[in-house]
């Protein structure tokens, strides 16, 4: 295509320095994970990081604001996944061009600048755009027809369309209740030649007239009985859709067509077919990937990695549907990853963190290609195979398997049967998915059989501060039902008014502990929490009997709290280091805290090298020698965003949150803590490896544990160096002599057992007899192992030159086997048989080429009755 008089990149730029010269203060794109919003999957549109302020739960230093957002519709309510690739304007990942205004000005402003962008800065002729408005909005129809002067036939009254009062396409709420107000959408006309009638005909949903920009203006509270009031400082939301605008102005109709999208097709067509094969550039298929090589890049610059639960399911979800398209196309190797070099050439400028994660953004995408294809083949197989004879419909058992076995997600297989006009049974896929799970259910097992009611209040956390307290037992629990008192003997929950126990949260185990009076003992094995304030203790009476409204004194096991907090607190000091060491994409996806250990899942693609880990507990280490006094403070949720506390991905915080600064760590964080980093004492990670896909586990040990740790693998190094006469400075040049010494002696060996097979194998030359004009020898060699067998074999059939031959050896219970069948023989006779049944005789198995194969057995009795038949075997053959 030739060069576009705006590319998108000027698009952008042109957008936000018009609205900055307009006095907007411009905004960075939010992440596509909403901050602190659990209603939302992702950001879906530009107005989501400015929702609290127009709830009127935030205030910004600035009236005026403009951004461009990246935004994601692929889960949740809004998923636009399965449309991509066969439409014009479907995107999983789009951006959205947008103004607002926070009680300053409004419809006036908005309208006037707007159609100002359009046709003075972008050059849009007038007399290709129209108008909506609310039916009732007579003032934005008298500044569309009056002051701006469009024709008014061309400014559209959308009435209520919805089935009730407010509910119009011209009406926008942000929920049920709240915020709202009415719409102006502006529309560009194609012109005749695209089928397609004006905004509110019975054609409005034809290409010819496209929506391109939204101007809300928020002016009313909705109230719950369906009333509106209007608000105090009206508001302005404005959302225009850039690559809908970039297709207008560089005059093609698709999307896909503009410069940014022909440049990741052809990018994704030299991956898919090599650098010569990009003639089918409008193939269906490679819009998908180009599509989707923007939504999963970004994603994981935003820290979603590929998972089965949650964003990392829809994220999956998107790479495979990619995966798949590239497959459909003849690309049968990892080709995706490939892809990210060329997405943040064309968009890094705008988006820096792109371009910052740029290898770690491929290096994941590229451990979930590899991943999908080990199962690609099968599953396609399975899916060709279902589908084979016309059927009109795909069992829900099938499609389940594909899922469960081979990965494939439920939209994935509708999405190929779509393209064959085979519908898939979800139904039956619901009923198996559900049968699964209550399978998984049944075998489940749980800390509590069930649930216990509980009415009272909450319970007074006193933990912080003491490690004993005096309590009241306000409820008691047996077998999960309420009793007012537990004997001696009975295991069950208590509950204090008042407690120093810390409950299980945040990747703590709770307390252990004792709760006593005179003559009572209940012992606590555990502390978990019955409602979000509520503290049951779980664990036996060991004296006496506790009745409900006891007098008690609550203990905390002080020694384990206290292993327990420095493992608490090190974990932090711990994942500040990883991110230090192994880049800012590392995550917490869960972690374990007791009195043993740390034990850490983060987001990372590749094991951490031994290196890595040496400076991970260097840096940690530091800063426990550093001995810095731990503070928390307690706050809300908005000004711990503004001390730059790191909040976990994933975790839903309250209005008012703990922020903890432990070293030169800040996190959000309830958990118990040294009160100096001096306390953890020292650092040792003892294990790391892979848990999942993109996941990986790091166990770490602190103070006497990893004294402890230290002192025995300094005693192994002693016992070591004392069996090889060394002393421990000089034990890796002794070891490295006595290993040069066993290759040496297991050289020699290997010669031995070569020139004993060799005299073997000439006294066997003598053994072998005639089968029907067939030299036939089955023996047992003494001494051999797998490499003598094949290397006699090679030497038997050489000095025999036509045979079928059988060699084992045994060691101990165990024995190999190795059979021979020289070239002119191998039509009738395969030796992968021939070794399968003698193996099959001494209680084994095994196959090979037809000239050669290998088997085991473990009876070593049955041998010589297995040699000896195989004569009458070969004889029927031969």
């Amino acid at each position: 295509m030739s060069q576009p008089t705006f590319t998108v990149a000027d698009i952008r730029k042109t957008f936000l320095d018009f609205f900055e010269s307009k006095g907007h203060t411009v905004v960075a794109s939010s992440p596509l994970v909403p901050g602190n919003d659990p209603t939302l999957m992702f950001t879906n549109s530009g107005m989501v990081q400015f929702k609290d302020v127009f709830l009127g739960t935030d205030k910004r230093p600035y009236v005026r604001a403009a951004s461009v957002q990246a935004c994601l519709r692929a889960g949740g309510k809004h998923n636009d996944l399965e449309n991509v690739g066969y439409t014009a304007r479907h995107h999983t990942f789009f951006e959205m061009l947008g103004n607002w205004s926070f009680g300053d000005y409004f419809k006036r402003e908005s309208i006037t600048w707007g159609w100002e962008l359009l046709t003075k800065v972008y050059g849009l002729p007038a007399e290709k755009l129209l108008a909506t408005v609310y039916h009732e909005d007579d003032e934005a129809y008298d500044i569309w027809t009056q002051e701006i002067g469009l024709p008014p036939e061309r400014v559209i009254r959308i009435g209520d369309n919805k089935g009730g009062k407010y509910k119009s396409d011209n009406f926008w709420m942000m929920a049920d209740t709240g915020p709202c107000g009415p719409c102006s959408e502006i529309f560009y006309d194609h012109g005749p030649h695209i089928p397609g009638g004006p905004p509110g005909s019975p054609d409005e949903d034809g290409d010819r007239f496209i929506e391109i920009w939204n101007h809300v203006f928020m002016q009313f509270d909705m109230k719950e009985d369906g009333s509106v009031v209007r608000l105090p400082a009206p508001c302005v939301d404005t959302g225009m859709g850039l690559e809908r605008l970039a297709a207008i102005l560089q005059h093609v109709h698709s999307n896909y067509e503009i410069d940014l999208f022909d440049a990741l097709i052809k990018a994704a067509a030299r991956e898919v077919w090599g650098e010569t094969g990009c003639a089918d550039l409008v193939n269906p298929s490679l819009k998908v990937i180009a599509d989707h090589i923007r939504a999963t890049s970004f994603l994981v610059s935003d820290g979603v990695i590929p998972s089965n639960e949650g964003r990392g399911y829809v994220q999956r979800r998107i790479i495979r549907r990619a995966i798949r398209h590239g497959y459909k196309l003849g690309r049968k190797k990892p080709f995706f990853h490939k892809l990210v070099p060329d997405l943040v050439a064309l968009m890094g400028a705008a988006y820096p963190k792109l371009q910052a994660e740029a290898k770690h953004i491929a290096d994941t995408l590229k451990a979930e290609e590899e991943r999908f294809y080990e199962t690609l083949a099968n599953g396609m197989e399975i899916l060709d195979a279902a589908l084979d004879g016309g059927k009109a419909t795909l069992p829900g058992d099938v499609a389940f398997k594909l899922h469960d076995t081979y990965g494939f997600p439920l939209d994935l297989t509708q999405d190929v049967c779509r393209e064959r006009g085979v519908t898939v049974d979800e139904a039956g896929f619901d009923a198996a998915m559900e049968k699964q799970k209550a399978a998984g259910r049944a075998a489940g097992k749980f800390k509590m059989e069930r649930a216990v009611e509980y009415g009272g209040g909450a319970s007074v956390f006193t933990g912080y501060e003491h490690l004993e307290e005096a309590a009241k037992v306000v409820a008691l629990y047996h077998e999960g039902a309420a009793v007012d008192a537990l004997a001696e003997g009975q295991s069950g929950i208590v509950v204090l008014d008042t407690t120093p126990f810390y409950a299980e949260s945040g990747g703590q185990v709770g307390d252990q502990g004792v709760i006593c009076a005179e003559g009572v003992a209940f012992g606590v094995e555990d502390t978990q929490k019955i409602k979000a304030d509520v503290h049951g203790h779980h664990g036996t009476m060991q004296q006496g009997t506790l009745k409900v409204g006891d007098a008690v004194k609550a203990a905390v096991d002080g020694e384990r709290r206290a292993a327990t907090m420095r493992n608490h607190s090190v974990t932090h000091l711990m994942h500040k280091a990883l991110r230090e060491v192994l880049g800012g994409h590392v995550q917490q996806k869960g972690s374990l805290v007791d009195a043993d250990k740390t034990r850490f899942d983060f987001a990372h693609n590749a094991p951490v090298t031994p290196a890595q880990i040496t400076e991970i507990e260097q840096r940690v280490n530091a800063e426990i020698l550093a001995n810095a006094p731990t503070q928390a403070r307690v706050m809300s949720m908005d000004d711990a965003q503004k001390t730059g506390a790191m909040m976990l991905f994933g975790e839903k915080y309250g209005d008012t949150v703990r922020v903890l600064d432990i070293g030169s760590s800040r996190e959000l964080c309830g958990g118990t803590h040294v009160q100096r980093t001096g306390d953890i004492g020292l650092f040792k990670i003892v294990s790391e490896g892979g848990v999942a896909a993109g996941v990986r586990r790091v166990e770490a040990i602190t103070g006497a544990n990893a004294l402890a740790y230290v002192q025995g693998l300094e005693a192994t190094v002693h016992s070591v160096a004392a069996t090889l006469k060394a002393p421990s400075a000089e034990l890796q040049p002794r070891l490295a002599q006595v290993l040069e010494q066993v290759r040496a002696l297991e050289k020699e060996i290997g010669a031995l057992k070569g020139r004993l097979a060799s005299s073997q194998g000439d006294e066997l030359v003598a053994q072998a007899v005639d089968v029907n004009g067939i030299k036939v020898l089955a023996a047992k060699l003494e001494g051999a192992d797998a490499k003598t067998l094949r290397e006699t074999m090679d030497k038997l059939k050489d000095k025999l030159k036509s045979a079928v031959i059988v060699l084992a050896a045994v060691d101990g219970a165990k024995v190999q086997i190795a059979a021979g069948v020289t070239a002119d023989h191998t039509a009738k006779i395969k030796a992968g048989e021939l070794v399968n049944f003698v193996a099959q005789q001494v209680g084994g198995k095994g196959g090979g080429k037809p000239d050669m194969a290998m088997a085991g057995g473990t009876d070593a009795a049955g041998l010589p009755k297995a040699l000896a038949s195989v004569q009458a075997w070969v004889a029927e053959r031969a």
